[in-house]
This record gives C-alpha cells, sequence and structure tokens, in this order.
C-alpha cells in the first residue's frame, strides 16, 4: 500500500494553499531508499512514491485534475505532456520533466500546449472523456526513427465533437521549451466519435503507421506522409462482441504508442471485464514486428489494475489509465492516470516483463533500489 507521507499529502491537497512554490522542484536527496512493492496483483510495480503529479491549486489552469500523461526519452531525461483541468474547465496539456522518472525535477507553471475550440458546451463526450468543456485530451508523443520532428495525437473536444488530432513541433524547439507547434489536423472524419489512437515510433515497411482501433481486430492506417490537411481522414470501426472466458471482456482501445521490443511491438491497452465493469485495467499484448496487425501474445491476466487510495479517489475511481510507456537502462517505465485524478508510474524490468508475457506467467519482481 501506499505510503503515510503519499497520503496525508493527498489529504492536504484537498484544502486551498497559498503558500508560493517554486517551479522547478529539485527531488528529495534520497540514499538507498527502497521503492517498497505493495501487495499487489498486478505485474507492475508501483512505487510508495506515486503520485508523482498532482494538481496544483497556486495555478488556476491545473487546480483540479492532473492525469493521462505521454512520455518521451530524450537526452537521457523523461519529459512529460500531462492532461490538465482546472477552475474553467478546460483540458490543457503540462510539461514535466525527470532524471530518474520516479521523482519530477521540473515543472512547469503554465501550459505547454492548448487546443482551440469555439464554443464551450458541456456535452456527454465531455463527461465520458474525463470532465470539462473542452481542450486537448490524453495525449501520445512520439519520435519516429531520427527524425527531428515530435509527433503528437491527442483527443480532440469541443464544439459538440469528439475527435483526434495530429500536431508536430520541432525536437529542438520541444527541448527549448519553445512551444511552437504546428497547427493541428483533424485525422479523424468529422461527426463520428474516435479516441485512442496512437503513432508508431518506427515506419513500418517504409510508411507512417497509425493504430486506431484493437476492437475487434488490430487496425492500422499506413500514410507516405502524415499532411492531412483537414482533407483526409482515417476511416475507423471500434465494436464488436464481448470476449469469452478470458479477463479482458469489452477491450476499449490502445494505451501508450507501442514499444519495440526485441519480442515484438509491445502494446498495452485498456479493457473492462464483465463482472467488473466499473473499473478500467491494463493488459498487454506483442505484436509482430514487420506485420503489426498480427498479435503473437496477450497477457492473461492485467499488469495493472486499480488498488490503491490514488486510483481510486478521484474524479473517476476505478481507472487506471496507461497512456505513456518506455524503457530506460533495462527499466520498462509506464505512466498512467489515477483515477482521472494524478499522474503515476508504474514499472518492471524489462526481460522480465517480456519472459513473463510470454510463458503467460505472473511476474515476480524485485524491488528497485534508487540512489541519489
Amino acid at each position: 500500500m501506499a505510503s503515510k507521507k503519499v497520503k496525508k499529502t493527498l489529504k492536504r491537497q484537498t484544502r486551498p494553499n497559498t503558500r508560493k512554490k517554486t517551479q522547478k522542484a529539485s527531488p528529495p536527496r534520497i540514499k538507498k531508499k527502497r521503492l517498497k512493492t505493495p501487495v499487489s496483483k498486478t505485474a507492475l510495480i508501483k512505487p510508495e512514491e506515486n503520485p508523482i503529479i498532482s494538481p496544483r491549486t497556486e495555478n488556476k489552469w491545473e487546480s483540479w485534475q492532473t492525469f493521462n500523461p505521454s512520455v518521451i526519452l530524450l537526452e537521457n531525461k523523461i519529459h512529460f505532456l500531462y492532461r490538465a483541468l482546472g477552475e474553467d474547465g478546460v483540458s490543457r496539456l503540462g510539461y514535466a520533466a525527470s532524471k530518474d522518472g520516479f521523482h519530477i525535477d521540473e515543472r512547469l507553471s503554465s501550459p505547454a500546449y492548448e487546443h482551440k475550440f469555439r464554443q464551450r458546451s458541456f456535452n456527454i463526450f465531455s463527461y465520458f472523456s474525463g470532465g470539462g468543456w473542452g481542450g486537448a485530451e490524453d495525449p501520445r508523443i512520439v519520435r519516429v526513427g531520427e527524425e527531428n520532428v515530435l509527433y503528437m495525437t491527442y483527443t480532440a473536444c469541443g464544439d459538440g465533437e469528439l475527435r483526434v488530432g495530429l500536431t508536430s513541433i520541432k525536437t529542438t524547439d520541444f527541448l527549448n521549451k519553445k512551444w511552437k507547434w504546428k497547427p493541428p489536423v483533424m485525422i479523424s472524419p468529422p461527426g463520428q466519435v474516435h479516441k485512442n489512437w496512437v503513432l508508431f515510433p518506427e515506419k513500418i515497411n517504409g510508411r507512417y503507421a497509425i493504430l486506431h482501433s484493437i476492437n475487434p481486430e488490430i487496425s492500422i492506417a499506413y500514410f507516405d506522409d502524415l499532411e492531412f490537411n483537414n482533407s483526409t481522414y482515417i476511416n475507423s470501426h471500434y465494436g464488436g462482441e464481448l470476449r469469452k472466458n478470458c479477463w479482458d471482456s469489452w477491450v476499449r482501445g490502445p494505451g501508450p504508442p507501442p514499444v519495440k521490443t526485441k519480442a515484438g511491438w509491445l502494446l498495452f491497452y485498456h479493457a473492462l471485464n464483465k463482472k467488473d465493469f466499473g473499473k478500467y485495467k491494463v493488459g498487454a499484448m506483442l505484436l509482430d514486428l514487420k506485420d503489426p496487425g498480427k498479435i503473437l501474445y496477450r497477457s492473461k491476466k492485467p499488469v495493472l489494475e486499480p488498488e490503491e487510495h490514488y486510483e481510486n479517489g478521484g474524479a473517476k475511481p476505478g481507472v487506471v489509465y496507461m497512456s505513456g510507456a518506455l524503457v530506460k537502462d533495462g527499466e520498462l517505465l509506464t505512466y498512467y492516470g489515477g483515477s482521472d485524478n494524478y499522474v503515476c508510474v508504474a514499472h518492471a524490468n524489462l526481460e522480465e516483463f517480456l519472459e513473463s508475457l510470454l510463458k503467460g506467467d505472473s511476474l515476480k519482481l524485485r524491488p528497485k533500489m534508487l540512489k541519489k
């Protein structure tokens, strides 16, 4: 279970905080501190530092909720773009960075990205997509190969629609925090509800690949370029019947962009169980490297479940929404939104995780040791 220190921190966040905080937070000095492994049914370790990003009352745009992060590893540092909601009910994307993946070293006081929309109107799409009046939701940022461009897909909510947007920024501008984003284009058709589309971090057979559905089957659209110009759309289908005799009765959609491993493309996904429809859980599958439409392996159990208090006490109790994953120094680091309120991390040794997935076993993982 999470430590008493974390519990007290979460409790204090319910009261207004009038103290002025510095925007660059130095991580605590930790000497051989053991990250405790909670008694858990999941395959990924949740460290006691969770949650690692929480709402800040002094910043009105992120004073309510901070969740569903995207991550990218650049210059040996993990960069976050996380969804934030504040007093005006608009979803924006905030920026943070971490050297070790467990402690936030830097966090900006102003948004890194905003999606413009004409009319503020709360609708059913807004409610089921995390609340708010609209804006940029649930980003997935990717660098394709060694291109000097970062691409970001996100859920564009506003003007009565819920669509998938695509934008990009030069890598150098991103690292220098010059938010010169290219004007977004909508890549899902107007009048249709879509979300959770992810771009592969490498070209597949020389073409860009966008994974846009995994139910009832793996659906990938291939392109020579990503110049949609609001005239080319991906026609996607989502649906199918409940899966039988398995934990993931109803598969919702992809989580983070796929992670390339020697065993295949590692894809995390969101799913529900018909006997426990009130909880979002996360599964994992391996896709063929050359033909990612083929599923090679699939987890027999969830790899992440909502068990901790910070996953069951926020805006949406019972939700773990994984939207970021990467590998750093052999460690698989995954990032997720806890109860639509907090940014959290869960991790595992990549080799052990893959071995477990291939064998269909439950992981027996060692706690991670950090030295500062």
